[in-house]
């Protein structure tokens, strides 16, 4: 499977960052969004971290504008006809998911290989509404993508050895390390990671200790470069609510119950780094 053209549907720090190291990588790209202002903020976000990487020396300038010349921003779906490769990094909301592969699939020639950034998502499901199961994948980048090298590669139960070498090569054209993984709710990575956040958030609403103190603990004790609570924050405390809500429920098991004090802090709206309030405070 040739793949040249990629279109990234969702243009926000996720998928904005997905575009970006996606035409680093020489491939041609389209980024898609409901509304051409979310699309002008992404097309904005690549360009400033173009430009920083320019003023870091990491990349000449006349690169940066070869690599932004490659992505085309729309806010047409039928654009994704032109693609080889389309991956999904819109709200994660399972019906919203649905939705769009589903018309994906009727627009999309029979070659293109579907890839949801799902970060807890059943793959299976969501390949489930399409009539490619078999070329369906999941690519959960880590967040910020032009940084962080993991690529999770989630395989379906219907998913071809042919479609996950063809991502496999892709993900690591893309400079990243990636990782094979079977289709179990929470996948692997926050399957591991967001338990933990969530007993730390525990330890907090006990009154074990204090933010600074768990995070402080975790990274001087463990060597972990953030602790877990500013880790939240810059997930998203939403996020981690909606992983830990898809653990519960796939698993039946007690352990992954969501803390009180993260439900209630996303009732509230405090969602960390995005909403300007989490754990911490941001400008």
């Amino acid at each position: 499977m040739d793949i040249n053209t990629i279109m990234v549907i969702g243009s926000g720090q996720m998928g904005a960052g997905i575009a970006q190291v996606a035409a680093t990588s020489g491939y041609t790209v389209l980024m898609r969004d409901i509304d051409m202002q979310f699309v002008d903020k992404g097309l904005n976000y690549i360009r400033k971290n173009l430009q920083r990487l320019a003023e870091k020396g990491k990349i000449s300038a006349a690169d940066g504008d070869d690599i932004f010349a490659r992505i085309t921003g729309t806010v047409d779906l039928s654009e994704a006809a032109k693609a080889d490769l389309v991956i999904e990094a819109v709200p994660e909301k399972i019906d919203l998911k649905k939705a769009l592969f589903s018309e994906l699939d009727t627009i999309c020639p029979n070659h293109t290989i579907f890839a949801s950034n799902t970060s807890s998502i059943s793959i299976t499901t969501l390949a489930a509404v399409t009539k490619r199961p078999d070329k369906f994948i999941g690519m959960h980048f880590s967040n910020p993508v032009p940084v962080m090298k993991m690529l999770e590669l989630i395989c379906g139960l219907a998913t071809s050895e042919e479609t996950y070498t063809a991502i496999r090569e892709a993900g690591c054209r893309m400079g990243k390390e990636p990782y094979k993984v079977n289709d179990y709710p929470g996948f692997c990575g926050n399957r591991i990671v967001v338990p933990m956040i969530n007993e730390a958030i525990f330890a907090l609403m006990e009154g074990v200790a204090s933010v600074e103190d768990i995070d402080g603990l975790l990274k001087a004790g463990y060597n972990h470069p953030m602790g877990p609570l500013a880790l939240a924050d810059l997930i998203g405390l939403d996020t981690v609510l909606s992983i830990m809500e898809v653990l519960y429920t796939g698993y039946g098991d007690t352990k992954y119950r969501p803390c009180p004090l993260l439900r209630k802090m996303v009732q509230a709206g405090y969602l960390g780094k995005k909403s300007g309030k989490g754990f911490y405070e941001y400008q």
